[in-house]
């Protein structure tokens, strides 16, 4: 029994180490937040001078408002902050539609993820990882290369 002890310990660790994935990762701009513009004043239109016969009376002012969701929109885009090596937990993970991965420094990168650092910090990353998961724990190297599951 003693003879075979060694070598399945040495199995087992392969084995283990094995598990590990990697994926590349680039630094990606945080999301988008839009809202609409500030609230317009409606617009009080006066009534028109009109001559009628003195049986009608002038017609009461009239107020337009903008129709909702025609207010122009605000987008304020914010800069990819550089990669930070350390670990962390998956927090949220977005698809990448097409036009959005096509200006990714990571080939074929279909995610967006933000992973909340041990040290409280949010880094925004792009990545082509498909078996990665909200929840999961993940190290980030200076190569910028996503090890996953870490410890």
């Amino acid at each position: 029994m003693n003879k075979l002890t060694l070598p399945l310990s040495l199995i087992a660790i392969a084995v283990l180490a094995a598990c590990e994935t990697e994926s590349r990762v680039a630094p990606a701009p945080a999301p988008v937040v839009v809202q609409p513009s500030p609230p317009v004043a409606a617009v009080v239109t006066p009534p028109a001078t009109v001559v009628t016969p003195a049986t009608t009376t002038a017609a009461a002012p009239t107020v337009v408002v903008p129709a909702a969701g025609t207010a122009p929109v605000v987008v304020a885009p914010v800069q990819a902050q550089p990669l930070r090596a350390g670990t962390g937990r998956i927090d949220q993970i977005i698809n990448l539609p097409a036009s959005a991965a096509a200006g990714s420094s990571v080939p074929g990168a279909t995610k967006r993820i933000t992973i909340r650092m041990d040290d409280g910090s949010t880094q925004y990353l792009d990545t082509a990882a498909t078996d990665i998961s909200v929840g999961e724990r993940v190290s980030i190297t200076n190569d910028g290369t996503m090890k996953y599951p870490a410890p």
